[in-house]
């Protein structure tokens, strides 16, 4: 009895001693459905990490330091999996403990579930949300790369989802996310068992208002988002794709889709090409994912009105070390949270929080002319008196004026690898106005030349971007 009351009274040290946990609120879709916001309408931009593995490949300094690095970095969700990829039913994780007792997922082990509560007190002590899946696909469809076993039916999953949305229901820090990399497939049970798992969650955790949820695809061609299967179903809260791990894909295809669906909800890109990876795993032909490539894939996945973004680095996301996965060829995990996208998309996330999100829409009649692929792509949007403009290569922008408001324009170069913000003038707010970048493409990786250029009206008196 005794050591039971200790653990008890331990737990409940861990649960009310978190000092951030009063600042994190849960969040939810905007009144527009167009971006998030926590419960008292404060817009939310989503600055995601890859950590599918981090539950099981972790200790607790180990995770400690992980976090405080990513808070330090501007992140403020954390992609992590309970039942994750590497063979965990059979693996045990850093303490000794597999998550389910004889691979039963109505038998959950508590030990293992016990440090991930840890772990998720820890994050949210760093301020970071963590955006939680449950299980990994290969749970519920092997498929040749999988490890699996299969384990999941509607039965099972609903009691598994009624368990662990239970267990993390007073958590504030939780975003859940259905799926892992396996999308649906036709003339299978699939979308029943994820239909049952979220609807297990979602009463496990209170109500919608407890759970703002999603669900993670795989990708495969323009419908590779959750969109696809799930979009009118109640349980969905936002869309998130994945447009995946090659240079060349139009990722703003992807987004216009959702952008468009009805009943409007947010989206986002929740996983894309990974810095580091070998690109689409070809990395004799190919060689691998540049900052450049990262930035590409994150500027150009909001600007076509993602609600945020999750970041990923080849090594991070399985805690490898060197030499230990085809995705660990150049690095040690350690060494990966310092590669350079991973603190240049903290200018993404201040550039987007320094202008109103209301009423921010993508509109490519702004351009004169907006490229031809991946490569050379200029993307456009604009708000309540500005307007941004993305441009891979550093190309001069031509942009139709007068589509926002204001007589004047104050125009702003801001670099996306330093946050650097650079005036160039104002101007009249009419006719067709060229804007040439102060900088000369490079084909060198790591120097190129991407930029945005920002227009403000100048009567709104707006900061420099990215402050």
């Amino acid at each position: 009895m005794r050591i039971n009351l200790l653990h008890h009274l331990s737990v409940l040290a861990l649960l009310f001693a978190q000092p951030s946990w009063g600042q994190l609120q849960p969040l939810k879709a905007s009144d527009d459905g167009r971006y998030l916001v926590t419960i008292d309408d404060k817009p939310f931009f989503w600055l995601g990490d890859t950590a599918w593995e981090l539950f099981h490949r972790t200790n607790k300094a180990e995770a400690e330091a992980y976090f405080r690095k990513r808070a330090e970095q501007g992140f403020n969700v954390i992609q992590a999996v309970a039942l994750a990829e590497l063979d965990v039913l059979n693996v045990p994780n850093r303490n000794g403990d597999l998550p389910l007792l004889n691979s039963d997922p109505t038998q959950p082990n508590e030990a293992y579930f016990r440090y991930m509560d840890t772990l998720i007190g820890l994050a949210a002590a760093h301020g970071l949300y963590i955006a939680l899946l449950p299980t990994w696909g290969d749970k519920i469809f092997k498929d040749s790369w999988g490890v699996g076993p299969e384990i999941f039916n509607p039965e099972n999953a609903r009691i598994y989802g009624q368990w662990i949305g239970s267990r993390y229901r007073n958590r504030p820090n939780i975003i859940w996310v259905i799926g892992g990399d396996r999308n649906p497939r036709e003339g299978s049970q699939d979308v029943a068992v994820w239909r049952a798992m979220a609807a297990g969650v979602q009463e496990g955790a209170g109500g919608s208002d407890r759970a703002l949820m999603t669900f993670h695809p795989q990708p495969e061609h323009i419908e590779a988002s959750s969109s696809k299967w799930f979009h009118e179903d109640d349980w969905l809260d936002m869309n998130m794709l994945q447009t995946g791990h090659c240079d060349d894909t139009p990722v703003w295809q992807r987004m216009e889709a959702d952008w468009k669906r009805l009943p409007v909800k947010p989206f986002l890109n929740g996983e894309a090409i990974y810095e580091a990876m070998p690109v689409c795993f070809d990395a004799k032909n190919l060689g691998y994912a540049s900052a450049w490539d990262v930035r590409r894939a994150a500027y150009q996945s909001v600007f076509a009105g993602a609600c945020g973004h999750t970041y990923g680095s080849a090594s991070v996301i399985f805690f490898s070390e060197k030499g230990e996965h085809f995705f660990s060829d150049l690095y040690s995990w350690q060494e990966s949270l310092d590669l350079p996208a991973a603190n240049q998309m903290r200018h993404l996330k201040a550039l987007m929080g320094s202008r109103p999100a209301r009423g921010r829409t993508p509109d490519q009649s702004m351009l004169a002319d907006e490229g031809n692929n991946a490569f050379d792509y200029i993307s456009a949007i604009r708000g309540e008196g500005y307007a941004f403009f993305y441009t891979a290569h550093g190309l001069p922008i031509t942009v139709n004026m007068g589509k926002i408001s204001g007589k004047k324009i104050r125009a702003t170069w801001f670099d996306p690898r330093t946050g650097k913000a650079t005036v160039i003038g104002d101007f009249d707010n009419k006719g067709w106005q060229t804007f040439a970048p102060p900088y000369v493409w490079s084909p060198v990786p790591g120097h190129r030349t991407d930029l945005v250029l920002v227009l403000d009206d100048v009567g709104k008196n707006y900061k420099a971007p990215g402050l």
